[in-house]
């Protein structure tokens, strides 16, 4: 047996202790990743279930679901699921139990797409009106804004009855908390822009409303992005003064990630290759400022990068997303003597957004138990997740207009 994999073994192994008193059961985290795969009506479906449950046996320590709306009026996509009172209960129900196999954690990541909207079925806005090109989107009022705390709240106690282990705010990737932390986004003048402190304040209040709403043992994660990738954009000093700010509060755990969604950006998610991980030199200054948790996310596609990460102190634990859709059993091949990597596909000249879709419609393939015979290209993927799309917005369109 090679003692370097052994040692691997042991270090990833170990169990995360949550502020709160919750245990996770090692340092490996399924990466909140939009699945696209709600029935469009806002609830799980059989492939969603069938996902996360291969997560949960294949040793994932926690999985997030991504982008799960508080409200049905600001969604990322139409495949979202949606936090709502009168949603399918027994099917979150089901997806919270399945998820929750194996000693698994499964969260909802909790979001508001504000200014990135799905247009087809949403009136976008965000913290400030934008006109630019490719972007459009009405400002937020006051009164909008102070009802967020209480949108988020309902959310997580509904999360917290059908099963889920805790909850994810979701504060990144250009999304509605993420815009509110970004000065190309936020030109407000009240007390909800200016200066970091400012930009942050709804965020806290948030924070606040959930933990009062959910009890001080449930799990309460945030996502932040070390920096938007965008010129005006959220800066990596101002990312490292939220990192200041998150320790005077509740919250568990911190997700670094980074980059946006905004029309025209560079994207990480849809390059054709790593050059390895991407925000773990911010993840490790960041460790210095906070006693929270810190997870980092992006690039990570093999155990020794992992392992030297969690090493050299750059996160106590590490959020996979395509090595996790490349191999849903990675986790427990990870925590073996053996270990392996996975093989990521390269691809020749994909259309714009063919990779994200590529592995997107991989989620679906392993939903159904059909990923060994999956064999798309990645322009034969976008035309399939952009008709699912089309379709699911008419769901939408009925259910929630």
């Amino acid at each position: 047996m090679n003692q370097n994999s052994h040692d691997a073994k042991i270090l990833l192994a170990q169990p995360l202790d949550l502020p709160c008193g919750v245990r996770l059961k090692n340092r490996l985290i399924k990466s909140a990743m939009s699945d696209s795969l709600g029935d469009g009506a806002g609830n799980p479906t059989e492939t969603q279930m069938r996902l996360y449950e291969k997560w949960a046996e294949g040793g994932a320590a926690l999985s997030l679901i991504g982008e799960v709306q508080v409200t049905p009026g600001y969604p990322e996509k139409p495949g979202n699921l949606v936090l709502v009172p009168d949603a399918d209960l027994p099917a979150l129900q089901e997806l919270a139990k399945r998820g929750s196999k194996n000693g698994a954690h499964i969260w909802p990541q909790l979001g508001h797409a504000g200014a990135l909207a799905h247009g087809p079925i949403s009136n976008p806005k965000g913290p400030s009106p934008l006109n630019v090109e490719g972007l459009q989107c009405d400002g937020m009022s006051l009164d909008e804004i102070h009802e967020l705390p209480q949108s988020y709240a309902r959310a997580a106690v509904l999360a917290q009855e059908v099963g889920f282990g805790g909850v994810l705010i979701h504060a990144g990737h250009g999304f509605l908390f993420s815009q509110f932390l970004s000065p190309l986004f936020n030109h407000r003048t009240d007390a909800y822009g200016g200066t970091v402190e400012g930009r942050f304040r709804v965020i806290g209040e948030v924070i606040a409303a959930v933990r009062q709403a959910v009890g001080s043992s449930y799990p309460i994660g945030i996502r932040i992005n070390s920096t938007d990738k965008l010129v005006g954009g959220l800066t990596t000093d101002d990312a490292f003064e939220v990192v200041r700010l998150l320790n005077n509060t509740s919250v568990d755990l911190i997700d670094i990630s980074g980059g946006t969604y905004f029309p025209g950006a560079a994207s990480s998610s849809d390059s054709t290759s790593s050059s390895g991980p991407y925000f773990a030199d911010f993840s490790k200054q960041a460790k210095e400022l906070t006693d929270i948790p810190i997870v980092v996310t992006g690039g990570f596609e093999t155990r020794g990068q992992i392992v030297g990460a969690l090493q050299d102190g750059a996160a106590d634990a590490i959020s996979l997303g395509r090595a996790m859709i490349l191999n849903p059993s990675l986790a427990n091949i990870w925590l073996s003597d053996v270990g392996g990597d996975p093989e990521f596909p390269m691809f020749d000249a994909p259309p714009r957004g063919g990779v994200t879709a590529w592995y997107s419609m991989r989620l679906t393939a392993i939903g159904e138990d059909e990923e060994f015979g999956f064999d798309l290209s990645p322009a034969d993927a976008l035309d399939a997740y952009e008709a699912r799309d089309e379709e699911r917005c008419e769901i939408w369109r009925n259910r929630f207009s």
